[in-house]
């Protein structure tokens, strides 16, 4: 199980290095990379991305597909690591100024609170069946 978990962190970074280091701000004035802005989505996108992980470990958990237990405690975890991105997120898009492809990070932010709303789904369906069958 360690394996697959890491295989899935190795091929997300390698899907995510080249597209932060491709991205490019249209205005010209700071160039290509990170800035703050960006920077600060991909935080709470990896939030997100961290509830998306722990909410599907623990629903695998509950349908008895590893280890045991009903995974109620992960489920806790993913909604309350869930909400922490989409607040991260939500006020990073409310404090962004400029459109999107202007470097603020504004697409990241929306993105991100996708991904954590994904993980409290996932927290979510596992509660639901830890309660039917607990």
């Amino acid at each position: 199980m360690k394996m697959k978990l890491v295989s899935f962190v190795i091929l997300c970074t390698l899907l995510l290095v080249p597209t932060i280091a491709s991205a490019e701000v249209t205005n010209g004035s700071i160039g290509f990379g990170l800035t703050p802005g960006r920077l600060g989505a991909i935080v709470a996108a990896v939030v997100g991305l961290i509830s998306m992980v722990i909410g599907g470990l623990s629903l695998a958990r509950s349908a008895g597909r590893i280890g045991i237990g009903n995974g109620r405690a992960g489920a806790i975890v993913a909604a309350v690591v869930g909400l922490i991105g989409i607040v991260l997120a939500g006020l990073h898009l409310a404090n962004s100024n400029g459109g999107f492809g202007t470097g603020n990070g504004r697409a990241g932010a929306i993105v991100a609170i996708m991904v954590g709303l994904t993980g409290m789904v996932l927290a979510g369906l596992t509660l639901a069946r830890s309660s039917r069958t607990g």
